[in-house]
Formats: structure tokens, sequence, C-alpha cells
């Protein structure tokens, strides 16, 4: 598989066309430069620095305890291996409880950590913060569904979105953030049939992960593509396997999602 050799950095204008185009993005998590490095040449859209960074690197058993300045350090490592994906980091947990609140953590992930974007979980309760965020120039992605960040009042790590209620709400929910200014709005273990909804009345770019195949991309954390988590979730895959080598793994996922190989039937839910 080639190389990926662009040069100039992806824009929300470049995601927005991919959208247009029908092109899939393709998006994955990364926490140092190296990594970095290897998802760019792999021709990786979007690179994510996610608080996931909690369970994956520091050890541990929820992302509640990354702090803002785990995520500058993190974000920053991560924009050196970066030349052409477009760099979008997560606000950690009450880290943007006020608008105020939301504006400094945003501001600083972008100076100090060079994000181009930033990520916030929630529902439609963040809707001024995300106006606020917006109107400062601040391009922002809204993660409904599964928010890892709410584990503790969800009750756990599941599937949301199945009951026809929940699923309206999450509906009504997306469409106010888009209103309110989002730029890209993730799904996290949503229905596929919800998911398909969603992304059919959003005028953004709508990014999966255990949300099917109908939204305009998918996105992985690393770990769990290499095969290096010890029980990976169900909407993943071990790309390494049947590959020769690490970058061979990431050129085989994007190309998977490229061509709307992966996700299958398999990784997604029902309602």
């Amino acid at each position: 598989m080639s190389v990926q050799t662009q040069t100039k950095r992806l824009t929300l204008r470049d995601l927005q066309g991919l959208r247009e185009q029908a092109e899939p993005i393709a998006s994955l998590t990364a926490y140092d430069a190296t990594q970095a490095r290897l998802l760019d040449e792999a021709g990786v859209d979007v690179v994510l620095v996610g608080d996931s960074l909690g369970m994956v690197v520091l050890g541990h058993d929820t992302t509640i305890p990354v702090t803002v300045d785990d995520m500058i350090y993190h974000t920053r490592a991560v924009s050196r291996g970066l030349s052409r994906a477009l760099l979008m980091a997560d606000m950690p947990f009450m880290s943007y409880a006020s608008v105020d609140q939301a504006v400094t953590t945003a501001a600083r992930l972008m100076q100090e950590g060079g994000a181009q974007v930033v990520k916030l979980e929630g529902d439609a309760q963040q809707v001024a913060v995300v106006s606020a965020l917006s109107h400062h120039g601040i391009p922002v992605c809204a993660h409904l569904g599964l928010r890892p960040q709410s584990v503790h009042k969800l009750g756990g790590y599941r599937v949301q979105g199945r009951a026809a209620p929940e699923a309206e709400r999450m509906l009504k929910d997306a469409m106010a953030l888009e209103e309110a200014g989002a730029d890209i709005l993730l799904l996290e273990c949503v229905p596929s049939k919800l998911a398909a909804e969603i992304r059919s009345m959003a005028r953004i770019p709508v990014i999966g992960i255990g949300a099917g195949a109908d939204c305009d991309g998918q996105i992985l954390v690393l770990q769990d593509v290499l095969g290096m988590t010890a029980r990976a979730p169900r909407f993943s895959h071990n790309f390494l396997v049947g590959q020769n080598s690490i970058q061979d793994a990431l050129a085989a996922y994007v190309w998977a999602v490229k061509r709307r190989e992966f996700p299958t039937a398999e990784h997604a839910f029902s309602s």
C-alpha cells in the first residue's frame, strides 16, 4: 500500500469536502510524536488525542483522572509528529463545566497543545458551551452516545439510544449542537439505524465508533487497532493480524475505512 505524501495540513473544510464527495474519513487516536508520524504516513485524516490515554497509556480504569495538563502534554507531543492530519484533542472531565472554563481549556489546548479542534462530551445541555466556543472561533467536535466521562452516571460502558425516547432525544441533541456551532459530531456505541438517521439530518461530518457503516467516517483507539488491549471492544478490529508491520496495519485500517470494508455488521449494534 502506498504511503501518503501530502504535507498540507487538513482543515475542517477538507473534512466537509470528503463528506460531500462521499469519501469516508479515516481517524485514529495517538498519544505521542512517533505514533502521530506513523498515522500521518498511513494517510489518516483526523488524529485524536483522546482522554482514552488515561486508560491505554496511564493505566487508569476510566478517563476521569485525566487532567488538562495531561491533555496538553500529549497533544503537544502529537502535534510535533504531524504534517498532514487534522489534530483534535479531548477536553477532559470537568474542564468545561462552565462557559468561561470551557473557553479557557480550549484556548490552552490550541495555544499550548497545538490542537485544531477540541472535542467535548455532552448533550443539548452543552449548547451554551458549544455556542461560546464557536463564537470565539474555536472548532468543536460534539461527542454523543456512550460518553466515557459519564460512565458512572450511565451505569457502565453500554450502547446508548436503543430505546425510542432515548434515540429521539439523541437526535434532537445532535441537531441542537450542530445549530449551536459544532463542526463535527462523534457518535460512540450508537445503534446503526440511529447513527444513519443522525447522519442523514446533519450538515456536518459525522464520525462513528461503534456506530455502524453509514457515518461519514470512522475512528478507533490506536491500541485496539494494533491488538494491544487485553479485551478489545466489539466494534474494533485488530488490523495487525496478517500484516508484516505496524505501518502495514495502519495502512490496512485506512484502506478498509476508505473502501467501506470496515466496519462490518459484526462491529455494529442494533436497536
